[in-house]
């Protein structure tokens, strides 16, 4: 898998059926919205994914929720990930769940304690999948319990976990504002070996230093340079597009995911491309 990807919706899925992007190297969806899923939708996902590979990027594993992980839940995500043979599945550094699920992503303590928890449940799902997760670095608007610093919490967990990264530019950017850290410096202190591909999306101003991670909106110029700061120091690896809402037609979504293609042909020529 390389190049520029492109989170796929419901919304416009009949749209790619009709006409394929030959610009999107690869798509991501959430397994959850998708399994057991049949009629005109399950044909038009087999459809897609004639045309390009499938990455997959959960919302329900809990990873660092008290519950105990759902197994049967893991081996039905097995099952789809062998069906249309996705290269990569990854969850997010979060918990969702609490007798019932939130709905929402919640911040995870930035804590010792909390490493040895979140790790040993990745571990577990490792086991069961029989390969590698990527974890995303999360938006958070709290840090409860903090008693390291996000960056040495992330790192952390991906150590001891030994998996991946999904590397979400975007949340760094909104995390920055939010928490007033530099983030180049967060970024270029990430295991770049570690990193299994990266999401890019746009968020919500609420506040001149309240960033709303939203995946509903346009990117702006300093995620962008953000992107470029990536490739600059770790090459380029696949990076995909996120809109979960307000979104635009497929030919502006396509222009996103055409800049993403121009912002690593132009560090391509002088980074080794990642695949």
């Amino acid at each position: 898998m390389s190049g520029a990807g492109l989170g796929l919706r419901r919304s416009f899925i009949d749209d790619l059926s009709t006409s394929f992007p030959q610009s999107v190297n690869f798509l991501e969806v959430a397994p959850e919205n998708w399994i057991d899923v049949g009629g005109r939708f399950a044909a038009a996902l087999e459809h897609a994914t004639s045309h390009a590979p499938l990455v997959c990027h959960g919302l329900s594993l809990n990873l660092g929720g008290l519950a105990p992980i759902d197994e049967a839940f893991v081996h039905r995500v097995k099952n789809f990930l062998a069906t249309f043979q996705v290269t990569h599945y990854s969850e997010h550094l979060s918990y969702c769940a609490d007798e019932g699920h939130l709905y929402d992503l919640m911040p995870i303590p930035f804590t010792s304690a909390a490493v040895n928890h979140v790790a040993d449940r990745i571990k577990r799902v490792q086991d069961i999948l029989g390969h590698r997760i990527a974890v995303e670095n999360v938006s958070y608007y709290a840090a409860p319990g903090k008693s390291m610093d996000e960056i040495e919490f992330l790192n952390s967990v991906l150590e001891q976990a030994d998996c991946q990264l999904l590397l979400d530019v975007n949340n760094i950017y909104v995390n920055s504002i939010n928490h007033n850290y530099d983030p180049v410096d967060f970024l270029q202190a990430l295991p770049g070996d570690r990193i299994a591909y990266g999401h890019i999306a746009g968020h919500y101003n609420e506040a001149e230093d309240l960033l709303v991670d939203t995946h509903g909106a346009d990117i702006i110029d300093p995620v962008w340079s953000l992107l470029e700061q990536a490739y600059d120091h770790f090459g380029v690896f696949p990076t995909l597009l996120e809109r979960d809402f307000n979104i635009p037609s497929v030919t502006d979504l396509i222009s996103e995911v055409d800049q993403i293609s121009a912002i690593q042909e132009k560090f391509a020529t002088s980074a080794e491309v990642r695949v």
